[in-house]
C-alpha cells in the first residue's frame, strides 16, 4: 500500500453545519490544502446551487465558480464568481469559433449575479457546461505525469479502465468547455476526464462525492505510478552526490547576488533558494540536462517558471565555483537570446512585448535550485511550481516518455492577450517593492518600527539582533502583519565578526542579496568622566562604532558585489553632534558613527551606494536602551524621577512633542526611498526640536 496516498479530510460533523455555498469553499480548501493535488493558485472548483434571483424573488440557478486570480486552498466565498446559468447558456449562440475565443470573456460580466465584484476567470465555461452539479478541475502531478506521457491516451484506459476519459491539449476557453459537455453527454459513465498535458476534471452531484471522486481518482493514479517505477532509478539515476550544507549556502551567497544583479534591469528581483528532496534528486540526475530543455507541460507551471530553466554550470566534484561566475554573463546573454528566439518565432501580429527574457528557475547539481521574481511570494511559489514539475516528469518518465508542451502551444498561453490584461491589472508596485533590508537591532523599540515601515512599502526584512528570544517574537510579529515571504531573522552580535559575516551572508541566501542597510543597535551608557571606566569605554566602541564599521563593511562589500547600488542609514543621536556631560563614552562613539557614515558616502557615490545618518533624541516609549540604568543614570542628572522623564523631554524640546520609536522610522524610510535618491552625506535630526543640535 503506497504510503503517499492522499487522506480523506472531510469531516461530516463540520460538514453538516454549513450551507451549499460554505459546502464548496469547504471542498475547495481541503483540496487546495495539499501541493499534491494542485498548486498555488492553481485549479478550480465549481457548483450550481439554487439562489434566490434579487429581482423576482424566484428560484434560478447560479454558477459559483472560482474567480479569476484565487487559490481554492485560501478562499473565502468571495473569492468565488457568480453567474446566471440562463445567461451562460445564452451565450453559446454568440460562440464564432477558435479564433474568437477571446471575445467570450468580455460576454462574461453581462452573466454576474446579484452585482458580484469577482472578476470570472477563464476557465468559468469549463464548469458551466459540464452536467454535472459540481466540478473540480485540479493539477495533481500524479494525473500530469500521465497527462504529459507520450502515450497519454492509452495510459489514461489501461489505468482507469475506461472510467476516465481523455481529450488532446486545448486552451482554456469555450470551446474546451464544448469539448467537456459533449465527452460527458455521450458517455455518462465517466467519473471525470484527462486532459493532455494539462491536468484532471472531476465531477458528481453531491459535493463530498465530488471531492472524493477526485482524492479516489488522483490517490489510483499515484498507485499506479509507484507500481510501474519501482525498482527504476529515477531520472536515469545520480550523477553527483549532494554537497554538505555549509559548501551549499557559500555556493548559494556568492551566485544569488550576482545572478540578482544581473537580472535586475527591467524589474527589481527577490531570491528564493530551495533544497528540498525533490529538487537535489533532480539537479543531480544524469538526466538533468535533457529533461531540463524539454520545458515543463502544464500551463500552470510554466507561467509562472517560464518555459525552460537555466542549469548552471556548476560542478560540485570539482566545486568550479570561480569559473561559473566568470562565465556568468555570458551564459545568461545565452539565455536571453534563446529566449528572444523562442519569442521571435512565435509571435503572432498583435502579441504584446516580449516581457523580461531573464530565467526563473536556476538548477545548480549538487546545491539546488534558486527562483527569482518580482517579490519573495512570488519566487517561492515559482520553485514550488518547478518541484511539481519535476515530479511530473518522474512519474512520466518512470512509465514512458515525458513531453514538453509544444513550442507554439506554450508561447500562446505565456503572451495571450487575456494573460496580458491580467498582468495590465495588476495593482502599481509599492515604493520598495524589490528591495531588501538588513535591520540591526531588530527586535523592538526603533528597530521593529523601522522593519514595518518598511514592509509596509513592500520590502523584505532581515531582522538581526543579539536578543533571540525578543528576534523570535519580532519575526513572528512581522509575519502575521505582513505575510509569512515578509522576515527574515538570525541572531547577531554587532561585535562579532563572524556573526556578522554569517549574518550578512544570509540577506543573499533569504532574499537574493541586499538593497538597505539600517545599522540601529545599540547601548547607552552614563557616567562623568573620572568614574569611566575602560571597560564601559570599550564596550560603547565595540557595540556603537566597531559594531557599525563591522556590518558597514560587510554590508557594503556585498553591495558593490551585486552592482545595484544601495542606502545604508546610521541611526546614531544628537549626542553625536553635541556633547552631554556624564556620558563620554557614548557621545564620543556616537560621533565615530556619523564620521563612519560620512566616510562611506565618500565611497559609496561612485557605485551609487548612499549613507545618511538619523539622529533620534529621547526616544522612551518601546526602548529597550531606556528600560535599563541609563533612563536611571539620565533621570537623576537631571533630578527627576524615571517617570518625570519623558515629560522632561517633551518640554525641553522646541516643538514641546514627544519622539517616537514611529518618527524615527519615516525618517529612516524617506533615507530609504527614491524620495532621497539625491542625498547622501546628510544628517537628519528628528528630536521635536533641540537647538544645541542644529547642524553646522
Amino acid at each position: 500500500m503506497s504510503t503517499n496516498l492522499l487522506p480523506i479530510l472531510w469531516n461530516d460533523a463540520d460538514a453538516s453545519l454549513l450551507s451549499e455555498a460554505e459546502l464548496l469553499q469547504y471542498r475547495s480548501n481541503l483540496l487546495g490544502s495539499d501541493m499534491r493535488v494542485t498548486n498555488y493558485g492553481g485549479g478550480n472548483t465549481s457548483a450550481k446551487l439554487q439562489m434566490k434571483d434579487p429581482l423576482t424573488g424566484e428560484k434560478t440557478t447560479v454558477l459559483w465558480v472560482k474567480g479569476s486570480g484565487g487559490d481554492i486552498g485560501s478562499m473565502g466565498l468571495d473569492g468565488f464568481s457568480t453567474l446566471y446559468m440562463d445567461k451562460l447558456n445564452q451565450l453559446l449562440p454568440l460562440y464564432r469559433g477558435l479564433e474568437f475565443e477571446d471575445e467570450m470573456v468580455a460576454y462574461l460580466p453581462h452573466c454576474t449575479y446579484n452585482l458580484n465584484a469577482r472578476a470570472a476567470s477563464i476557465d468559468t465555461p469549463l464548469h458551466a457546461y459540464l452536467p454535472y452539479l459540481h466540478v473540480d478541475h485540479l493539477h495533481p502531478d500524479a494525473v500530469i505525469a500521465i497527462a504529459a506521457s507520450k502515450n497519454s491516451k492509452q495510459l489514461t484506459e489501461d489505468i482507469f479502465n475506461g472510467d476516465i476519459g481523455w481529450l488532446p491539449w486545448r486552451r482554456p476557453g469555450f470551446q474546451l468547455g464544448m469539448d467537456l459537455h459533449k465527452i460527458a453527454t455521450e458517455n455518462p459513465h465517466l467519473k471525470g476526464v484527462v486532459l493532455e498535458s494539462h491536468g484532471l476534471f472531476t465531477w458528481a452531484n453531491d459535493n463530498k462525492d465530488c471531492y472524493l471522486n477526485s482524492l479516489n481518482i488522483i490517490n489510483k493514479a499515484q498507485t499506479w505510478l509507484e507500481e510501474q517505477s519501482a525498482g527504476k532509478a529515477a531520472f536515469g539515476g545520480e550523477r553527483f552526490n549532494t554537497l554538505p550544507d555549509d559548501k551549499r549556502q557559500q555556493v548559494v551567497s556568492s551566485l544569488m547576488p550576482l545572478i540578482r544583479g544581473k537580472t535586475s534591469e527591467k524589474q527589481r528581483q527577490i531570491g528564493h533558494f530551495n533544497a528540498s528532496d525533490e529538487v537535489l534528486q533532480f539537479v543531480n540526475s544524469k538526466d538533468l540536462d535533457r529533461l531540463a530543455k524539454l520545458g515543463t507541460s502544464c500551463p500552470d507551471h510554466f507561467l509562472r517558471t517560464k518555459i525552460r530553466p537555466f542549469v548552471v554550470n556548476y560542478n560540485p566534484e570539482t566545486d568550479n565555483l570561480d569559473e561559473v561566475i566568470e562565465s556568468l554573463d555570458q551564459s545568461l546573454a545565452e539565455y536571453r537570446e534563446d529566449y528572444a528566439g523562442y519569442y521571435n518565432r512565435c509571435k503572432r501580429d498583435n502579441s504584446p512585448a516580449m516581457r523580461d527574457p531573464n530565467p526563473v528557475i536556476y538548477l545548480i547539481p549538487g546545491v539546488g535550485m534558486l527562483s527569482f521574481a518580482k517579490d519573495k511570494a512570488t519566487a517561492r511559489i515559482a520553485g514550488e511550481f518547478y518541484v511539481n514539475a519535476i515530479n511530473v516528469m518522474r512519474g512520466a518518465d518512470s512509465v514512458s516518455e515525458y513531453v514538453g508542451l509544444p513550442e507554439q502551444e506554450a508561447f500562446d498561453i505565456e503572451y495571450w492577450l487575456l494573460e496580458e490584461a491580467k498582468l495590465q491589472r495588476m495593482p502599481k508596485p509599492k515604493s520598495l517593492a524589490g528591495h531588501i533590508a538588513l535591520v540591526t537591532g531588530a527586535a523592538g523599540g526603533i528597530g521593529l518600527a523601522t522593519a514595518k515601515r518598511l514592509a509596509k512599502e513592500g520590502a523584505n526584512i532581515v531582522l538581526m539582533d543579539i536578543d533571540e528570544d525578543a528576534l523570535q517574537t519580532a519575526q513572528a510579529n512581522m509575519n502575521s502583519e505582513f505575510g509569512k515571504d515578509c522576515a527574515s531573522s538570525i541572531k547577531m552580535d554587532v561585535t562579532n565578526e563572524d556573526d556578522v559575516i554569517r549574518a550578512v551572508k544570509h540577506c543573499a541566501v533569504a532574499f537574493g542579496g541586499l538593497d538597505i542597510v539600517v545599522s540601529n543597535a545599540g547601548i547607552a551608557s552614563s557616567a562623568p568622566l573620572e568614574e569611566t571606566t575602560l571597560a564601559l569605554w570599550n564596550k560603547n566602541q565595540s557595540i556603537l562604532s566597531t559594531g557599525y564599521f563591522l556590518v558597514a563593511r560587510e554590508a557594503f562589500s556585498l553591495l558593490k558585489q551585486q552592482n545595484m547600488g544601495g542606502n545604508m542609514v546610521f541611526i546614531a543621536s544628537k549626542n553625536g553632534l553635541v556633547a552631554s556631560a556624564n556620558a563620554s563614552a557614548y557621545c564620543v562613539a556616537k560621533a565615530a558613527e556619523i564620521q563612519l557614515a560620512r566616510c562611506v558616502a565618500l565611497e559609496g557615490a561612485p557605485l551609487g551606494i548612499r549613507s545618511n545618518v538619523v539622529n533620534p533624541d529621547a526616544v522612551l516609549r518601546g526602548s529597550k536602551i531606556w528600560t535599563g540604568k541609563w533612563k536611571e543614570e539620565r533621570a537623576s542628572a537631571y533630578k527627576l524621577s524615571t517617570d518625570d522623564l519623558e515629560e522632561h523631554y517633551r518640554q525641553r524640546s522646541m516643538l514641546k512633542l514627544n519622539v517616537f520609536p514611529e518618527d524615527i522610522a519615516e525618517a529612516i524610510y524617506f533615507f530609504a526611498s527614491e524620495a532621497s535618491s539625491k542625498s547622501t552625506g546628510n544628517i537628519l535630526n528628528v528630536d521635536a526640536g533641540h537647538a544645541p543640535s542644529f547642524t553646522r
